[in-house]
């Protein structure tokens, strides 16, 4: 499994850093740290299938919507 951030829409609220801290966090600015990758849209490399709840609830935490999980 997978999962995109769609840079354009984030704003950097933080809710998915409570979801699923092993997925996401902030950096020092308090800017999403893929924001170093990209400005488009981010798209992660696999991730383990025991962190889906957490991603799940990552995306649907999300104000800007801006998270999608892949399968």
């Amino acid at each position: 499994m997978k999962f995109t951030v769609d840079m354009k829409k984030c704003q950097d609220h933080g809710q998915c850093v409570y979801s699923a801290p092993t997925l996401f966090a902030l950096d020092d600015l308090g800017k999403l740290t893929f924001r170093e990758e990209t400005d488009g849209l981010y798209e992660s490399e696999e991730v383990d299938e025991s962190l889906r709840d957490d991603l799940e609830e990552a995306a649907d935490v999300c104000p800007m919507q801006a998270i999608e999980v892949l399968d």
